[in-house]
């Protein structure tokens, strides 16, 4: 919960406009299975987002409910099932559900960054889940976000076709899984920051995505960061701050 909604709060529980019950019931974040962090918004400058992985929809949705209520940014949980999705769109009319990100949000108007671009590639189409759930991610938090899909290694003329964007870029994410390969060669191109994303695509000892991440941990490009196997919202968010950073003259672009 931002800060000045907490004087309010206050303020009115000191001038008796609310009972104490009230005023703890606003600023609390207490279910019987969740406990919420409403202050995140202000402390990191994006609410809590959900992980419905493992929730019930009924869960999920009383989550998104009270986050909705009390916050000013957009929210967001991720990786939503096409049930718990038709559920929630059913109780929050202003929900919007991505099946490819698997990502559900309720999108608020905000301030959009044009100056400083995302840039999101992919090695094959295959990453695209991945990738798109860091587009949204990195979208919902006032990104500029321009995507390459399929252009990794086995073609590489297909990533030079986009010298210019990968030239321009102010954070760059790579999804690639296989043997992840593709990092490197943008970690070596690029003077932005790199961020990889290993994916879980490929085949036998690909292993579920740890030879990409192996690979890209291993990576000889300076420069480079490197996210969990899947993990298109953490590399969203990521990219998020560090565009916030550009914005706030913290770093040099």
């Amino acid at each position: 919960m931002r800060a000045a909604s907490i004087r309010e709060l206050l303020t009115a529980f000191r001038e008796g406009r609310l009972t104490l019950e009230e005023a703890e019931g606003a600023l609390g974040g207490s279910f019987d299975f969740a406990d919420l962090d409403y202050g995140r918004e202000a402390r990191q400058g994006f609410p809590e987002a959900i992980y419905a992985a493992g929730k019930t929809k009924e869960e999920t949705c009383a989550i998104l409910k009270a986050l909705v209520a009390r916050s000013e940014k957009s929210i967001l949980a991720t990786r939503v099932s096409a049930e718990t999705a038709a559920f929630i769109r059913g109780e929050i009319s202003e929900a919007v559900y991505d099946s490819r990100a698997r990502l559900l949000y309720v999108e608020r108007p905000g301030e959009l960054d044009e100056e400083h671009t995302v840039l999101i590639l992919t090695a094959g189409t295959s990453d695209i889940p991945v990738a798109e759930e860091a587009r949204q991610t990195a979208r919902l938090c006032g990104c500029k976000v321009v995507t390459h899909y399929d252009c990794g290694v086995a073609g590489i003329h297909r990533l030079f076709a986009h010298l210019e964007d990968i030239r321009r870029a102010s954070v760059i994410l790579v999804c690639a899984g296989m043997e992840g390969a593709l990092m490197s060669v943008v970690g070596g191109l690029a003077e932005a920051p790199v961020i990889g994303v290993p994916t879980s695509v490929g085949y036998g000892v690909a292993a579920g995505g740890e030879t990409a991440l192996r690979a890209m941990l291993a990576s000889c490009a300076a420069g480079g960061a490197v996210v969990n196997i899947d993990k298109g919202f953490g590399a969203g968010m990521l990219a998020a701050k560090f565009v916030r950073q550009l914005r706030r003259g913290g770093m040099q672009r």
